[in-house]
């Protein structure tokens, strides 16, 4: 008789542990808690610090669960990059995130940069959302687990509140209005370009271009002058940025997903 430690789990076990897991990718704290995060980094030193000087920045330890919780939500909204060794840097959309005059885009850009948050509005877009607990079964579908649907749900909508997404009307996520210059900018139509502060002439200072959202034109604005050392994160940063400016401004029927991660070189043994 085989020894029953060795039975290996039954398919409905194994089913009900993958259900348990999230497949697509989506913060534990809010906005508000990332933005401080970012400028807690800048305050630190300026563009990058070190993790433990982060730490102390936020008046906790580096070596805590809650430490790690709060970069690692920073990173989800596209605000800071973590690198090998413990350091931590501002994307382009963190550094945006500190600029009192470009906050309130930074915000916007920083909610739809999440996969959830985007995925949801893409669902939503324009609809009620459901009660309670038919957007946690709506989460649950898109991929959250099960055990943390309430936790993801929770958060999603602090977030969506402090993105101003709920400014227009609280039971549906509706992209803000940003005004730049006077201007209004609703998503349709153009409006004055955003510009990006210059810093040590990597950034082009490129002219707006007529026609262009003023979202994409201050994306353009952050391109590094041709020549100039260009990270291959900080190229998938850039990426995620224009993505969830393209799923704000233009219609996607499809409704599927693009994975931009930076592959590695895996050569094969000599």
């Amino acid at each position: 008789m085989e020894n029953d430690n060795n039975a290996k789990p039954s398919p409905a076990n194994e089913t009900s542990t993958s259900q348990m897991r999230s497949t697509i990718e989506f913060p534990y704290t809010d906005l508000d808690n990332a933005v401080a995060v970012a400028r807690a980094v800048h305050q630190a030193g300026g563009t990058a610090c070190e993790s433990e000087q982060l730490a102390a920045q936020l008046g906790i330890e580096a070596s805590g669960g809650g430490f790690r919780l709060r970069v690692n939500g920073a990173k989800v909204y596209g605000l800071i990059t973590y690198e090998r060794g413990g350091r931590i840097s501002l994307t382009e959309l963190g550094r945006k995130m500190i600029d009192q005059n470009q906050e309130r885009e930074a915000r916007v850009l920083a909610f739809m940069t999440v996969p959830l948050y985007s995925r949801v509005y893409d669902e939503f877009k324009g609809s009620a959302l459901p009660p309670q607990a038919g957007l946690e079964r709506t989460l649950e579908r898109i991929g959250v687990g099960a055990k943390v649907k309430d936790k993801a749900r929770q958060v999603m909508m602090r977030s969506a509140k402090q993105a101003g997404f709920l400014d227009a009307a609280s039971d549906r996520l509706v992209k803000p209005v940003i005004r730049q210059d006077n201007s209004t900018t609703s998503g349709q139509g153009t409006a004055a370009a955003t510009e990006m502060p210059k810093e040590d002439g990597k950034r082009n200072g490129s002219q707006t271009v007529d026609g262009l959202h003023p979202f994409i034109q201050g994306l353009l604005s952050t391109l590094p002058s041709i020549g100039t050392a260009w990270g291959a994160q900080e190229r998938v940063n850039w990426l995620k940025t224009a993505e969830s400016i393209f799923k704000m401004i233009y219609p996607d029927d499809e409704h599927r997903e693009i994975d931009i991660n930076i592959k590695e070189d895996k050569k094969s043994p000599q």
